[in-house]
């Protein structure tokens, strides 16, 4: 009986599935990182495309590219939802790094609403101050965010200077060692310094944005996608640069859950008179007698400042409403 010979190689179009790191997307391509650092265009099979930047999945190679086969399950993803669609950020995250600035004036429903969303996905939230130089924008900002401070929230200052490292870049050093390790993602509106932000930290971003760019075909409009980046050799700690966005829709959340994602409300749930209060009008509420200037008086470490009160009214109302019709 002959021996049998060699197995012959699979075609490419055959070879076994690999596992890989989703690390950009733009339309229907997103750029597959392998183990071993080499990157390559994957297309996900079906007409929905799944796939988001930080998805682990298992891809198969199709000549010079790939095709996703499966996206493996997800620790988290952070999104956003309203009436008329769903936009996804990441999967996977360790941390949500929302910059803000104490010029432009930022917004507190946003902040809010992205806060909200994390919360819902169990991702930590760290909120950095950009411009400390400009004292009194900056003393007006920071007073804003004592709600958030003493409701547990991590909030840091900063100044970036210029668009290259510089000995006046305050607070850069502490926010390293914060991300140190971990999967971030970068929120923020316009003009608080985030692409800035992300040059610091990663200093050869731009060139690797321009090479994605390329390989995705994506031109100019990369700059509105989501992007991975290792910030050390070791690949161990990675910033992700997101678009900035104007609306934050949280059609996902149901209303009655709200006062659950928002830890200075949480904090007196199971206190008020009827166990499903909505915190809006109900005798005996327990979260409407915390109220800056309501009810009775409480310690000022148990206080809900009344802007914090207002946005889960407003966002009740607006959760409320999209369920009615």
């Amino acid at each position: 009986m002959p021996r049998p010979g060699p197995t012959p190689a699979l075609p490419s179009a055959l070879t076994p599935p690999s596992n890989g790191l989703v690390v950009a997307a733009h339309g229907r391509h997103c750029l597959v990182e392998s183990p071993d650092g080499q990157r390559r265009i994957c297309h996900p099979r079906g007409k929905k495309n799944q796939v988001v930047v930080g998805d682990l999945v298992r891809w198969q190679a199709s000549g010079d590219e790939g095709s996703i086969e499966q996206v493996l399950p997800r620790r988290n993803l952070l999104y956003r939802q309203d009436e008329l669609r769903t936009k996804s950020f990441a999967a996977n995250l360790d941390l949500v790094l929302v910059l803000l600035a104490a010029e432009p004036e930022f917004s507190e429903s946003q902040l809010a609403r992205a806060l909200i969303a994390a919360e819902a996905e169990r991702i930590d939230v760290l909120i950095v101050l950009n411009k400390s130089d400009l004292q009194a924008d900056f003393s007006r900002a920071w007073e804003r965010l004592d709600a958030y401070r003493r409701m547990g929230c991590a909030v840091l200052p900063l100044q970036l200077q210029g668009d290259t490292a510089a000995p006046s870049d305050a607070g850069l050093v502490p926010l390293q060692h914060l991300l140190d390790g971990k999967t971030s993602l970068v929120l923020g509106p316009s003009g608080v310094g985030k692409s800035t932000l992300v040059n610091r930290l990663v200093p050869h971003a731009r060139a690797l944005t321009g090479e994605i760019s390329r390989a995705l075909n994506a031109g100019k409009h990369t700059t509105t996608s989501t992007t991975w980046y290792w910030s050390d050799a070791q690949h161990r700690t990675a910033l992700i640069d997101s678009p900035g966005f104007q609306e934050f829709g949280l059609n996902q959340i149901e209303p009655m859950q709200l006062a659950h994602l928002m830890p200075d409300l949480r904090a007196a749930l199971g206190q008020c008179r009827f166990y499903n209060c909505s915190h809006l009008h109900e005798p005996g509420c327990a979260v409407r007698e915390r109220v800056q200037g309501v009810g009775q008086a409480v310690d000022a470490a148990a206080q809900i400042s009344a802007c914090r009160y207002r946005i889960y009214r407003e966002l009740f109302e607006e959760l409320s409403a999209k369920r009615r019709y």
